[in-house]
């Protein structure tokens, strides 16, 4: 698959994820008090340059010249969060990153989309402790909300470097651990599974709704069927819960959009959804390899496969 093409396709996918109007998001209407739209531009298209050497280097495993265990997943990720903290102030797309590059990886070891995403697990299967080393220093470097502190193997414990290297945790071993509280890890484990599935609702939507109309329903969709991680670890699972029974009201018609979203913005951004938000920035980045374009009608943007 062309570098340039992948790319393209998963920086373009989180920003059409931050623009859209979503419950509970900040969106081209929206911000919250430390967290804006502008982060989120300059964060997505600070990356892409690591996204490009992940490409580069997922060519020389596909030609046997790197094996899978020298793909560096830890490093590409760390140098990523770097360069997104650098172009700006807060913690816009640690997870998207997290997300992104093991899959960017597999797009281009893989002979299609679907095959990638057996590709990013093994590439996560076959990563090293030093990955995971590095992919706690990325971690640091994000600082995301709600890691908690005083577990094993914490992330701001200089003893759990040794700890880690004691046990041999590569990330597969990590996300193990660590899926019941951040649905990314889930994703690795799980080959993508719910972004797929979503980018197949996305794909199936679009074709009866405009674009913004289709990724908002998908979206309060996702939210009726998981508990947000995020959610559960900056609020408690009890208002996670309550996040999920409302979406489902506004499936079922007995709460608007707009109330829906007042209510997930009452306590400023405790109840932003943002581990799905990362699956859905990568589930449109997906929708846009798949050629998704757009055009006018109506005043209305309609997306086309």
């Amino acid at each position: 698959m062309e570098r340039w093409k992948i790319v393209r396709a998963f920086t373009l996918g989180p920003l059409l994820e931050a623009a859209i109007p979503k419950p509970g998001n900040v969106s081209r209407f929206r911000d919250f008090e430390d967290l804006t739209f502008y982060h989120f531009l300059f964060a997505e298209t600070a990356v892409t340059g690591v996204y490009y050497e992940a490409v580069k280097t997922a060519e020389l495993l596909r030609k046997g010249i790197l094996e899978p265990r020298e793909a560096g997943l830890g490093e590409l990720i760390k140098r990523a969060v770097k360069a997104s903290r650098e172009a700006q102030d807060a913690n816009p797309n640690f997870g998207i990153i997290a997300l992104s590059i093991p899959l960017i990886m597999g797009m281009a070891i893989g002979k299609n989309m679907l095959d990638a995403r057996e590709k990013a697990r093994l590439l996560i299967e076959e990563s090293t402790v030093r990955d995971t080393m590095e992919f706690y220093r990325a971690i640091r470097i994000a600082n995301p909300k709600g890691i908690p502190s005083g577990v094993k193997y914490d992330v701001y414990s200089d003893d759990s470097f040794r700890e880690l290297f004691q046990d041999g945790i590569n990330l597969a071993r990590l996300a193990e651990m660590s899926c019941e509280r951040e649905m990314i890890f889930c994703e690795w484990l799980n080959e993508y599974e719910l972004s797929y599935s979503t980018f197949g609702r996305l794909y199936e939507l679009i074709g009866k709704l405009p674009l913004e109309d289709a990724v908002v329903r998908a979206f309060v969709e996702m939210l009726a069927n998981n508990l947000d991680t995020l959610i559960v670890r900056k609020a408690g699972v009890e208002e996670a819960k309550l996040v999920q029974e409302n979406a489902r009201k506004v499936l079922d018609g007995e709460l608007s959009l707009e109330e829906f979203d007042e209510f997930m913005r009452e306590k400023g951004d405790l109840r932003n959804p943002g581990s799905l938000a990362d699956i859905m920035a990568v589930s449109l980045s997906l929708l846009v390899l798949r050629g998704l374009r757009i055009e006018l009608r109506d005043g209305r943007i309609i997306g086309r496969p």
